[in-house]
């Protein structure tokens, strides 16, 4: 079950994979990997398109996937302990709400901007005891190294369940894009504009040959069990600036199943339809914006909205395309509230000279 608003506290949620609680091992050789070789990856099986932890046991059965209990034992003397602040002292209620924008493959800079938030040391390791982090999605294409950017919030949300806090993550439309180059290739769907493939999408978007060769099964497995929505101390987390969400459900819960059984049908045709709905952007923006938002939050619970997918630069009119000039546009200092202060934008344009946001809930200045 997926938890929406009125469903009662966070703590009472039932732990499953979609909470991305996955044992570090998952990125060593074992069930969910077919192989490591680079060999038996080859790039030709769908071209370029836009710590601490033991080893599991030696085999699986079949349909096997990780849940909490995989996680292992880990002593209080290891690593801070779900309810205790650093200082030993019982905690109240959960941690502190962060929140990042799109990556798109900008790993190095993820890093400094969880390091400069407090998130991760100087090691890379969680260091943000029961603070809660949630990513809006896009982790890959454009930038030079998304399948690093996978791994390092796959590790981090082990490493936060053991502290007490957790690092979750939103179903963007570059997952799907991913996804679908990965499936379906050049497999021609109805695009409504001609023939089209998800692999030239992929190309035509940023693809990156790298990530592809590196893609492996527990990959795959993550991005396509990701949540398209969520609802979180009153903020509406979704990936895309869209009411495409209604077309899936009238609840957070039916969105994120109707979206998961979509993927696990695997029909080429609805899997094109949902990314190019995923794909809209602009709904919040002009006249009519804030009345957009409103229908989301009255369907879903929430009194704000948080997402992605559009850079704050489009938002503000001064950069009209991602395929225009990448040196002009204005500087980005930090998210934008807009829509009568409905909505609050995170893609602060990395991909375009701009800034990876990664900022605390509520905002502040």
């Amino acid at each position: 079950m997926t938890q929406g608003a009125g469903q009662g506290p966070e703590v009472q949620r039932t732990a499953t994979l979609r909470d991305f609680r996955v044992p570090a091992y998952v990125n060593e050789a074992g069930p969910f990997v077919t192989s490591t070789h680079p060999a038996d990856h080859p790039a030709e099986a769908v071209p370029p398109a836009d710590a601490g932890y033991p080893a599991p046991p030696a085999a699986y059965p079949d349909g096997y996937t990780p849940t909490q209990r995989d996680l292992p034992v880990i002593q209080r003397a290891d690593t801070l302990q779900p309810g205790l602040d650093p200082s030993g002292r019982p905690t109240s209620g959960p941690g502190p709400l962060y929140v990042v924008g799109d990556v798109h493959g900008y790993l190095d800079e993820l890093v400094a901007a969880l390091q400069e938030q407090g998130l991760i040391d100087s090691s890379g390791q969680w260091c943000a005891g029961t603070t809660r982090l949630w990513f809006l999605g896009d982790f890959t294409d454009r930038g030079p190294d998304g399948v690093g950017v996978i791994d390092l919030v796959m590790r981090l949300s082990a490493e936060a369940a053991a502290a007490g806090g957790y690092c979750k993550a939103l179903m963007g439309n570059h997952e799907l894009l991913l996804l679908g180059a990965k499936r379906f290739g050049d497999t021609p769907v109805n695009s409504g504009a001609g023939t089209a493939t998800f692999q030239a999408a992929w190309l035509l978007n940023g693809g990156q040959k790298s990530d592809m060769e590196r893609l492996q099964d527990h990959h795959l497995q993550w991005m396509a069990r990701l949540d398209a929505v969520e609802e979180v101390d009153g903020y509406l987390l979704v990936h895309s600036d869209t009411t495409a969400y209604l077309d899936y459900g009238s609840s957070i819960e039916e969105v994120n199943d109707t979206v998961r059984e979509t993927l696990t049908r695997n029909d080429v045709d609805e899997v094109w339809e949902l990314f190019r709905k995923f794909t809209k952007r602009f709904a919040f923006r002009d006249e009519g914006g804030a009345d957009a938002v409103r229908s989301l939050l009255d369907t879903y619970g929430g009194n704000r909205i948080v997402h992605g997918h559009s850079p704050i630069p489009y938002l503000l009119g001064e950069v009209g395309s991602e395929d225009g000039d990448e040196s002009t546009g204005p500087v980005v200092e930090g998210p934008h509230v807009y829509a009568d202060g409905l909505a609050i934008a995170m893609d602060g344009g990395v991909t375009m000279s701009g800034k990876l946001l990664v900022r605390r809930l509520p905002l502040h200045g």
